[in-house]
């Protein structure tokens, strides 16, 4: 039973003296309509999804560090510099065939780094990325953690962050801004990326797909490399915040993925019009989903497909009367086969600490590893 229209205006007080925009638009459009079974396709073309491919990949490097093994590779997508990620293994799992999962990075209003915000190089984690860790990941690097539990873990960059950034030199006059000489080079490009988003999301825009649609797509091209590697077997995919919105697109789009693990994401649209549209990705906003659907129906259009949704009952940029309403909503979905979806409300805020970390691994393993058995083979 899709949510009551008129329960939104009575609520939303925001918008101030334009708070009957939602009563107009209920009326006039529909608010939130339910998702039917072409949801997954209509929703496809609506974020202008591109097909992309990881071309011409080759290894830059490998290392070893304790008890993990390392290996950076990179690969081309067709426009831009050259995406790159870190692989991750247990070293004495050789050539083993392991289950696989997409880690993937945060926004956190950090660019300058990506895939190293949550996994180490050779090279030690700059004072960005520990300050970062340290605030939303318990300090700990958790795609290093993940590896070490017996999975093969590829960690991307993606549109935006890292190998994947946009030159400030790209960037307008008016986004760089004067550069603060009190500032490292990380946070001054940080400052200017946070200005750049919408300039970048509004060009996906009018290039007919989406900023969302843009970084599915290569979320998509990296999931099929990680299938297509001999020592990777099934295949799913985690993430916290922006990243977990990245995992919970990634599922609704690959059918590919055997689990999907969304961490501090996840809320309504319509919980969200009450003072926290501001806080959030342009990756969010999709132009016209709302008009096919809410955001929880679009993360459960595959099940019964194991999914994990961790909420933060304390999380300080979503709404927990949201996060009630896409729980009551996902598990609608998955009204048929229960034991598919998982949530989780935890007495935390926006974050992924040890705690949940320990709840991801393991139901990960649990739905990767034939019957939640050996890590490796």
């Amino acid at each position: 039973m899709p949510p009551d229209p008129a329960d939104a205006p009575r609520r939303l007080r925001h918008l101030g003296e334009f708070s009957a925009l939602a009563e107009i638009a209920a009326a006039q459009r529909g608010l939130f309509p339910p998702s039917g079974p072409e949801l997954r396709e209509q929703a496809r073309g609506l974020l202008g999804v591109l097909d992309l491919t990881a071309a011409s990949v080759r290894t830059e490097r490998t290392w070893t560090a304790g008890d993990l093994s390392g290996e950076e590779v990179s690969w081309d997508v067709g426009f831009g510099p050259r995406t790159r990620a870190y692989v991750l293994r247990p070293r004495e799992a050789g050539d083993a065939v392991l289950p696989g999962v997409l880690a993937l990075h945060c926004h956190a209003g950090m660019k300058w780094a990506g895939k190293e915000k949550i996994a180490d190089g050779p090279e030690d984690p700059s004072p960005e990325v520990a300050r970062l860790r340290a605030v939303l990941y318990g300090g700990r690097a958790w795609a290093e953690e993940l590896a070490r539990r017996g999975f093969t873990v590829l960690v991307p960059d993606v549109l935006g962050w890292g190998s994947r950034r946009v030159p400030l030199a790209d960037m307008p006059e008016s986004v760089r801004g004067d550069p603060d000489p009190e500032l490292s080079e990380a946070d001054r490009y940080d400052a200017a990326a946070a200005r750049y988003e919408q300039v970048l999301a509004k060009y996906c825009t009018v290039l007919g797909t989406s900023y969302a649609g843009v970084v599915v797509a290569e979320d998509l091209a990296a999931a099929a490399y990680l299938r297509s590697r001999p020592d990777v077997g099934p295949v799913g995919c985690a993430g916290l915040s922006g990243g977990g919105l990245r995992a919970a697109l990634l599922g609704a789009f690959d059918p590919g993925q055997a689990a999907v693990a969304v961490v501090a994401m996840i809320s309504s649209y319509r919980d969200l019009l009450d003072g926290y549209v501001a806080s959030h990705t342009w990756m969010l906003y999709p132009p016209g989903l709302s008009r096919l659907c809410d955001l929880p129906d679009l993360v459960a259009c595959a099940a019964p497909r194991p999914l994990l949704v961790w909420y933060g009952e304390h999380d300080e940029i979503l709404p927990l009367s949201g996060m009630r309403r896409a729980h009551a909503m996902i598990a609608a979905h998955y009204r048929q086969a229960p034991a598919g979806y998982t949530g989780v409300f935890a007495d935390a805020g926006h974050s992924f600490g040890r705690s949940a970390q320990e709840q991801v691994f393991g139901w990960l393993a649990r739905h990767l590893r034939a019957d939640g058995g050996e890590p490796w083979r």
